[in-house]
C-alpha cells in the first residue's frame, strides 16, 4: 500500500482573517495605549491634550466596531469562539467609558480605563500568538 498516494486532510483555518485580526487589534492597541499618555499631558497642563483625547476615544469606538466585523469573519473562518464576544465587549466598554470621561466620572472613567487597556493588550498580544491561527475543534 502507497501512503504517499493518501490524500492529506488539511484543516481549513483563518488565514486572510487572521491577519485583518491582527492588523485590527494592533490598530486599536496602538489607540488604547494613546489614551493614558494623552490623558497624562492633560493633567500636567497641556490643556489641549483633552480635546485629542477625545478625538482618539472616538477613533478607538471606531476601531472596535471594524474589529467586532473582522471577528465575525474570523470566528466564520473557524477561529476561536471567544474573539466574537470579547470584541463586543470592549466596544461596550469604550462607550461606557467614553460617557463617564464626558460627564467626568473619574471615579469610573479610570477604573474602567484599566480594564480596557488590559483586555486590548491581552487580544493584541494573543492575535499574533500561534494559537490565533489554529483552527478550532481541535485539528491542527
Amino acid at each position: 500500500m502507497n501512503t504517499l498516494a493518501q490524500p492529506v486532510e488539511t484543516a481549513r483555518r483563518p488565514r486572510l482573517t487572521l491577519w485583518l485580526l491582527r492588523v485590527t487589534a494592533t490598530i486599536q492597541l496602538v489607540l488604547v495605549l494613546a489614551q493614558p499618555v494623552l490623558a497624562g499631558l492633560f493633567l500636567t497642563g497641556d490643556v489641549d491634550a483633552i480635546e485629542v483625547h477625545a478625538a482618539v476615544a472616538t477613533a478607538v469606538a471606531f476601531a472596535d466596531l471594524v474589529l467586532i466585523g473582522v471577528a465575525v469573519a474570523y470566528t466564520v473562518a473557524r477561529g476561536r469562539l471567544w474573539v466574537l464576544p470579547a470584541s463586543v465587549a470592549l466596544l461596550v466598554a469604550v462607550g461606557l467609558q467614553m460617557a463617564a470621561g464626558y460627564t467626568r466620572a473619574l471615579q469610573f472613567h479610570i477604573p474602567l480605563g484599566v480594564v480596557i487597556v488590559t483586555a486590548s493588550v491581552v487580544l493584541g498580544i494573543w492575535a499574533w500568538t500561534p494559537a490565533a491561527a489554529r483552527p478550532r475543534g481541535g485539528v491542527r
